[in-house]
Parts: C-alpha cells; structure tokens; sequence
C-alpha cells in the first residue's frame, strides 16, 4: 500500500467531498499512475485566504483510492487562478476513510515529517505537485494527529 498527499484548495475539497473523485492535469499523469486501489490518500489543502480570514495549511480527510486512473474531462474541478481552463481529467474514484472533525494544521507537524528534508523550506516539497507519496511513518503521524 501507498501513502499520497493530494494538494488542493479550499473549493475543490468541496467537490472531492461531494464527489468521491480526485483529479489531476496531465502534467501529473506519471504520479497519480502509481496510485492503486487501496491506497490512501490525504486530502491537504493550502493556506488560502478566504474572505479577511488566513486559514493555515491543513489536512482534512483520509480517503482510500477505489478505482484505477481513468479519463474524464466533465468541468467538476475549480480551476485555480492562472491555470486557465484545467479540468483535471486523469481521476481516480475515492472511498472516504476519515474526514476529520477538526484539521489537522500541517506547520506544527513539519519538524517530525520525514519527507520533508528541509524543514525551513518546507514548502518546496510541495510546490508545483497536485499529490505526492509520503512515507506510513508519516500517514500514521498526521492520522493520529486528528
């Protein structure tokens, strides 16, 4: 089994929660191909400022991949500023594990991550991914997190 994080905003977790669906661009097509059933997927979602309110990065659910990759260009996704009309077509149906009550903040768990080699740029691990894979030591630190 498989450990993802999948980096989204605030709007296309709605969907995802809606939905059961995970999506990413093509340019992502040789990371979510890895993705099996049965894997478990995090759901991070970026800091973002929404309204007067900063709200931090977070982790709020656990699903299980369902399906493998398939195609579907239907406009479900939010296309995030400055990536024109991306629908995220390469998607996997998901099966909900845990949404947490309350997120998980992401900054407080940085120094135990270990995927995160560089602790004072964390964000680099981040950059420019839709999802990347993240070690059982660290899934089961965020999960015991919540």
């Amino acid at each position: 089994m498989t450990y993802w994080l999948c980096i989204t905003n605030d709007e296309n977790w709605k969907v995802i929660k809606e939905k059961n669906v995970w999506g990413v661009s093509e340019r992502h097509k040789n990371t979510i191909a890895k993705v099996k059933p049965g894997d478990k997927l995090l759901i991070y979602l970026k800091q973002e400022k929404v309204g007067d309110e900063t709200k931090p990065s977070r982790i709020v659910a656990v699903y299980e991949a369902a399906s493998e990759v398939f195609r579907d260009s239907s406009r479900i996704f939010k296309s995030p500023k400055g990536m024109g009309n991306e629908t995220f077509p390469l998607r996997i149906k998901l099966k909900p594990v845990k949404i947490f009550d309350k997120p998980v903040e992401f900054k407080p768990l940085i120094p135990k991550l270990k995927f995160i080699t560089n602790k004072r740029k964390w964000s680099g691990h981040l950059m420019g991914k839709a999802m990347r894979e993240i070690p059982e030591e660290d899934y089961r630190l965020i999960v015991n997190s919540a």
